[in-house]
């Protein structure tokens, strides 16, 4: 069987591809990835979003596009891509589950975090440094925490770390923060909030589990240790771009390039999302390249098989 259409990623772009490619009776099919939901699942709030006043949780407002992908014919398997081969058409994607064969493919596979790269940081993973508050935050219940960053994710979640931990320490490298200002405002005006400006993780200390940073002041080039049981780290994505390396034209950050309809260097294959987007990296950005993706990988379908668009099927 040759699928219509196969999305790789489940986050906002991905799932608002399925909800507009299922309203368009390609009967998606969705390979999720290892998180499903994508990076906007593991936020505490999304506030920006329009339609929710009183903001919503990242994990339910995926939680609610999936249903609605569903709703209209999308089929969701969790499982991983490990390959595809897009010299071919039909497209090949294999994964841990299986093979597939497909007319058109949307690559909304998103991004990972940025590590810091610094001594301790990889030997304590999973034992005092992590990449998602959401996620571990309760863990740290009465204890003090790092979070390394200056922009809307760093101060976002030192924010919501601040229902758990007794202290949060939010270390920047410059002297001033890069987030939106009413998110500022708030981290500033949180009394269990302390800024360390002009700094720098330099190694993570501890034995068995984390027990501090080294910081330098990058302009004094003083060096100190703050004593924190555990260190976030938001300091930007690497797009998980891999799998389509000598496939796809990738910019020289390893973004993978689309015109301003999602088009990518391959006829048929769309990319949306963080995957390609390097201006404004939002829900909501995301949401409408996904929609703009689905709707060009319809006409991609209806134009292969001499359809006049947007005549439908059925």
């Amino acid at each position: 069987m040759v699928e219509e259409v196969v999305i790789i990623g489940s986050g906002p772009a991905g799932l608002a591809a399925a909800i507009y490619a299922g309203r368009s009776q390609l009967s998606p099919r969705v390979i999720t990835g290892t998180a499903l939901g994508g990076q906007a699942a593991t936020t505490s709030e999304v506030e920006n979003y329009p339609g929710f006043p009183k903001g919503i949780g990242g994990a339910e407002l995926t939680r609610l596009m999936q249903q609605q992908a569903e709703r209209f014919g999308a089929r969701v398997e969790i499982d991983e891509v490990v390959d595809v081969d897009l010299g071919q058409h039909p497209f090949v994607i294999k994964t841990y589950g299986g093979a597939y064969k497909t007319k058109s493919l949307i690559v909304a596979t998103g991004v990972s975090p940025r590590l810091l790269g610094v001594p301790g940081e990889d030997k304590f993973k999973g034992r005092g440094v992590s990449y998602c508050a959401t996620c571990d935050g309760f863990f740290y219940k009465g204890k003090s925490v790092v979070v390394v960053g200056g922009g809307d994710a760093a101060v976002e979640e030192a924010m919501f770390l601040t229902r758990f931990a007794a202290k949060v320490y939010l270390v920047h490298r410059r002297n001033r923060l890069r987030a939106q200002k009413v998110a500022q405002q708030r981290a500033f005006e949180n009394d269990k909030i302390e800024i360390v400006w002009d700094s720098i993780v330099t190694e993570v200390l501890g034995e068995d589990q984390v027990t501090g940073v080294r910081l330098k002041n990058v302009e004094t080039e003083a060096q100190s240790v703050l004593a924190v049981d555990g260190m976030f780290t938001y300091v930007g994505d690497i797009p998980n771009t891999k799998l389509f390396e000598g496939q796809l034209e990738l910019d020289d950050r390893g973004y993978i390039v689309t015109d301003r309809r999602m088009h990518t260097s391959v006829r048929g294959v769309l990319a949306a999302g963080d995957v390609q987007e390097r201006v404004l990296r939002q829900v909501a950005t995301a949401v409408g390249s996904g929609a703009i993706a689905a709707m060009e990988a319809d006409k991609y379908i209806a134009e292969i098989e001499g359809r006049a668009y947007p005549e439908r099927k059925g």
